[in-house]
């Protein structure tokens, strides 16, 4: 039978490229910051002043390890018509990416991340420069409608551009609820999509405001009050960098005190918020 999992997407929202640097847990790759160099006022027959610029160096460290161990007994090898190794070794590996990004688990990164979006990203009066933008704080979190879901999609965008990061590459998780909302508000018009059909009609929701948006199920969420709520993201791709490798496989075909065969793998990654100002927590609630 098809099996159906939730769907994962750190890879797109993430810089990956330090994944082949890592092989255990407990690794730590270094990252070279590009310093910020200054500019100063020249004025005729002046003596210049030198800058010595030095690149600091941040620590990204491979924290965390998952693992999977099966055991595939003889009877069942010789009794399938389909190749169960394979199977369920495809299955782990989409278990595995979950895992990761559950915010449930006190080691996935949904759970964990948003802690850590810059504080002029955030809150009541976030906004760099306006500090007048809600985006959900403890006790009064953000009610979404789908009257203002799209100003609100809207004041992410003018919370990252007052933190002057690229337009380029910017992302949204968001519960399977704000879709929802989404599709219900004025968007469903074709002519204010800025498409030929609405997304009411093809059911893709794409990029709204310079945002790709992607939706979750796996989104750290909690109660507050008499409320559920939500920790959605916005962010660029540089805001978050994320590593992982399977540096452990094994398939063992005899096992002592069973007749069948062991598989089993290793999973290391970690993962850092580098530019807090890249990142946004959106304290959401579902309004009616």
């Amino acid at each position: 039978m098809v099996k159906f999992y939730e769907s994962t997407c750190l890879a797109e929202i993430s810089n990956t490229d330090y994944e082949g640097e890592i092989k255990n847990v407990g690794d730590v790759v270094k990252i070279r910051q590009t310093p910020d160099i200054t500019i100063r006022s020249y004025t005729k027959n002046s003596t210049l002043t030198h800058q010595r610029p030095e690149a600091a160096v941040v620590d990204f460290p491979i924290e965390y390890g998952k693992y999977f161990d099966f055991i595939l007994d003889y009877i069942d090898i010789h009794q399938s018509d389909i190749p169960l190794q394979n199977k369920w070794a495809d299955d782990a590996a989409m278990q595995m990416k979950i895992a990761i990004e559950d915010g449930s688990d006190s080691d996935g990164v949904f759970a964990n991340i948003y802690a850590d979006a810059d504080s002029s990203n955030k809150g009541s009066s976030a906004g760099a420069k306006s500090g007048d933008i809600n985006l959900g704080v403890s006790g009064t979190p953000l009610a979404v409608t789908k009257a203002d879901i799209l100003d609100q999609i809207v004041d992410c965008g003018t919370v990252l551009s007052e933190q002057n990061i690229p337009e380029e590459q910017r992302w949204m998780v968001v519960p399977v609820w704000f879709c929802g909302m989404i599709l219900k508000s004025d968007l469903k018009d074709a002519s204010l999509a800025g498409d030929g059909t609405s997304i009411l009609r093809n059911g893709r929701i794409g990029i709204i405001d310079r945002f790709t948006i992607y939706e979750s199920n796996l989104l750290y969420s909690t109660t507050d009050g008499d409320y559920t709520v939500w920790h959605a993201l916005a962010g660029q791709r540089y805001a978050l960098s994320f590593a992982s490798q399977m540096s452990k496989v094994e398939h063992l075909d005899k096992v002592e005190s069973t007749f069948g065969s062991v598989v089993r793998g290793l999973n290391v990654y970690g993962y850092k918020v580098l530019k807090g100002t890249a990142l946004i927590d959106l304290y959401i609630r579902k309004g009616t």
